[in-house]
């Protein structure tokens, strides 16, 4: 189920060890270092990604003056960017860090470009003006200032936890605070990698270091994590755990893998198959370089939990289980399209969201509005009003098996968690019963925690 097994470790011991930490309260403080892939157009330097930490016990007066956070809050990310009101750190709140909503049930199922800057507005306007004000006649501000909400949607983030204390805690927020928070940032001696560096050496020092081998000196965010690893390696007498936060289902691109320096240079063709031509002993050492440092072999989804929004991390889903939701989908969506579904759903689905307008319902959760000839529609879009909407069945079937289609893709599998999985398909379960649809011959993989849908007669004529 879970990859096979992890190291050699049972599942049913990984299983027990999910359930301990859910059920054991977390003692004193953590910082979790989170490493985030590359996404857009890639460049030499931005195939390495970027990087922040998340203080689970610290907290923001503002986004630019910190305290100990008090009983219900999550903490904040805490990291260096450049453009963003001349300010060399920003803290925001974790959720909205990730997804640019405040309320882990606003989070939306499936996203595209558009939601993504409504959403990101929407909170800049609400908590951000300190940093990235209103130009004018109040329309949103350009600049990098949109990196400080919704990461979630643009990458995969993986996150490597380390205990604190509280009082190491209050001596980091008396020097940020105290410091002059003014930006000199520089891409080689001043990057977000150095400013995690610090914050993570602060409690430990001398846990993260630069690789002058693999990175030619370049503090990397890469290179922060494996540092991490080791390091916690070294003291195991310290609480450390990994975890993976998914990028949320959508027509945006997907993030790709981090790299350090010398591996970005290897692996991008551009950049080793001239120096090949030019200088075969140049490429040679770049290679000799990549394979003796060891940097391709790191794996951040290695042992990783699945990170939950509103709980704690949970076990990915296990190969078999996604081959066998996988194929019962292919099913359901060959029954609708003839042609196959091949990725039918969410370019469907995509289309929809394209042409709709973001609204919020009056709990104030995302909602689109959606015109369907001349009968304007509105579908909610987390997982939590999804069905209370009012939505047509076909629509809210068509979000839903999209954002199934995307979860179940072979490369998504380390990062969607069983549990999550399961809500997914029960709720396109309730979904598909809002209409009356018959449904026979149980699909039944690997027991999960909530019911599992049964394969609809496709002989029955109910199916679109």
């Amino acid at each position: 189920m879970y990859r096979n097994q992890l190291d050699g470790m049972p599942r049913v011991l990984c299983t027990l060890m999910v359930l301990i930490s859910a059920c054991v309260p977390r003692a004193g403080a953590s910082a979790t270092l989170l490493l985030e892939e590359p996404y857009g157009k890639l460049g030499f330097f931005s195939a390495t990604g970027h990087v922040a930490v998340y203080l689970s016990s610290v907290c923001a007066d503002s986004p630019v003056v910190l305290r100990p956070c008090v009983s219900g809050e999550s903490g904040v990310v805490i990291s260096r960017y450049d453009g963003v009101s001349g300010y060399d750190w920003v803290a925001i709140p974790l959720i909205p860090y990730l997804y640019a909503v405040e309320r882990p049930e606003d989070i939306p199922l499936f996203a595209d470009a558009r939601m993504v800057a409504v959403l990101r507005d929407r909170y800049r306007r609400q908590h951000l003006r300190e940093v990235a004000p209103d130009v004018a006649n109040g329309r949103t501000p350009s600049g990098n200032w949109y990196e400080l909400v919704g990461s979630s949607y643009d990458r995969t983030i993986y996150g490597f936890d380390i205990e604190t204390t509280r009082q190491q805690d209050a001596a980091l927020i008396k020097v940020l605070n105290s410091s002059p928070n003014r930006s000199h940032f520089r891409t080689v001696s001043r990057n977000c990698a150095d400013f995690a560096k610090d914050i993570v050496n602060f409690y430990y020092p001398k846990a993260l270091h630069r690789s002058l081998v693999a990175d030619v000196g370049i503090t990397t965010p890469k290179q922060m994590a494996r540092a991490l690893v080791r390091y916690s390696g070294h003291h195991p007498e310290l609480r450390f755990s990994k975890l993976v936060i998914p990028q949320i289902p959508g027509s945006l691109q997907r993030s790709t893998a981090v790299h350090g320096v010398v591996e970005s240079f290897f692996k991008a063709k551009k950049y080793i198959v001239p120096s090949a031509v030019v200088s075969p002993i140049f490429a040679g050492c770049v290679f000799a370089v990549y394979v003796g440092s060891g940097a391709g072999r790191f794996d951040p989804a290695r042992n990783a939990l699945v990170f939950a929004a509103n709980g704690e991390p949970e076990l990915p889903l296990g190969r078999e289980d996604r081959v066998a939701y996988q194929k019962e989908l292919e099913g359901l969506l060959a029954g609708a399209d003839a042609e196959g579904p091949g990725g039918r759903m969410r370019k469907e689905w995509a289309r929809l969201q394209a042409g709709a307008q973001m609204e919020f319902d009056a709990q104030d959760r995302p909602v689109l509005r959606l015109q369907l000839g001349e009968r304007v529609v509105r579908v909610g879009v987390s997982a939590d009003n999804i069905l209370s909407s009012g939505a047509p069945p076909q629509v809210m079937q068509e979000l839903l098996e999209a954002r199934l289609e995307a979860e179940l893709r072979p490369k998504a599998a380390s990062t969607v968690s069983e549990r999550e999985l399961a809500r997914d398909w029960q709720l396109l379960q309730q979904a598909r019963n809002v209409e009356g649809r018959e449904l026979a011959d149980g699909f039944t993989p690997r027991p999960l925690q909530m019911p599992i849908l049964p394969r609809p007669d496709h002989s029955s004529g109910n199916l679109p």
